[in-house]
């Protein structure tokens, strides 16, 4: 599920490059990096030009709550429908974010909303960043093993151009403000007991990589989220992907090469780039992936379970392997292998 406002990336530079930099040589830097994201168009939460006025965080904050909860009732309202459900039979509900914070949470907003019943179990989540989408389907399938007759779903908003820095000429600010873009997913997963059809997950695996808590995440002070990003991403993934992916499959007797779909998080260029050499797999393998990229931007959490929607839409061959996974701050990362149905 996407915002209604959307640009061209040269459209979104525009607009931006005078509010974050006064500096002509800052600004074309800035430029440069907007054009070599891989980034087509975004959408926005707001008009593009709305961002010039988005004044305190608390302005931003409430764009956010408003936002957000449209968007997480349209999407989960279509991710039920899919599968013939209605907002009563969801029995739990875990809603991540990391771009902005309520309380109550989204998910308590949209009870009243949607009509979910008011004995719903609700977990919202804040902190996961771009691994909540992985993280989220994995902990929503660890309820469902214990309660095999129910329906969880798991909620994923990002408002990513709300946490716009003005003013802010570091790299790490260049690079997020031409990079990640604003969206909202809903996944619907059911026990093992109930008739409805889908895709099934054989297991889960998370990881948290120490001494890597200064590669990705925020600093939160008065003007709200400023980006930490910075090139030890792509890093981590060349030095603990290959084992890592390895010894997960072998639990399940498979290599990399059985693995037909990679449902990879589009993190951006370097990121998808190291998913492709740590695995020693073409890029085409990630296709979707680039293409997810291309056509809205790096969603965070939101980012990888766009990508799974396109895959499931490409219908792999029955039977087959994914490998859905993502990394978030930490670093940290989920592993989600899935068997098409």
């Amino acid at each position: 599920m996407l915002p209604a406002f959307a640009y061209t990336q040269a459209e979104i530079t525009s607009e931006l490059a005078p509010l974050i930099s006064s500096v002509p040589a800052r600004r074309a830097v800035l430029e440069r990096m907007h054009a070599a994201s891989g980034i087509g168009t975004r959408h926005t939460a707001l008009p593009i030009e709305r961002y010039r006025d988005l004044g305190t965080f608390r302005q931003s904050n409430d764009t956010f709550i408003q936002v957000a909860t449209d968007l997480a009732e349209r999407a989960l309202r279509t991710a039920l429908a899919d599968l013939g459900l209605e907002p009563p039979d969801v029995d739990f509900v875990m809603f991540t974010s990391v771009t902005g914070i309520s309380a109550p949470s989204v998910d308590a907003l949209l009870v009243a909303r949607l009509g979910l019943r008011p004995d719903v179990k609700r977990l919202p989540s804040f902190g996961l960043g771009c691994v909540g989408g992985a993280a989220g389907i994995a902990r929503v399938n660890d309820y469902l093993v214990g309660h095999p007759d129910e329906v969880g779903v798991l909620i994923s908003v990002e408002l990513c151009s709300l946490t716009l820095q003005r003013d802010d000429e570091t790299i790490a600010n260049f690079v997020a403000t031409g990079l990640f873009g604003d969206g909202a997913a809903a996944v619907v997963l059911v026990g093992d007991d109930r008739a409805e059809p889908g895709i099934r997950i054989i297991d889960t695996r998370s990881s948290f990589y120490p001494d890597t808590t200064d590669v990705i995440g925020w600093h939160i002070g008065g003007s709200g989220f400023e980006i930490v990003l910075t090139a030890g991403v792509a890093e981590v993934i060349e030095r603990h992907f290959p084992a890592e992916v390895a010894a997960f499959l072998a639990d399940h007797e498979l290599a990399v090469t059985d693995v037909a779909s990679w449902v990879a998080h589009p993190g951006g260029p370097r990121v998808l780039e190291a998913f492709a050499h740590s695995l020693n797999l073409p890029e085409s393998a990630f296709a979707l992936s680039w293409a997810s990229l291309d056509r809205v931007g790096n969603l965070s959490s939101a980012a990888v379970l766009h990508v799974l929607r396109d895959f499931m839409d490409a219908e792999p061959e029955a039977g087959s392997s994914g490998l859905l996974f993502a990394l978030g701050p930490g670093v940290s990362a989920e592993f989600v292998l899935l068997e098409w149905p």
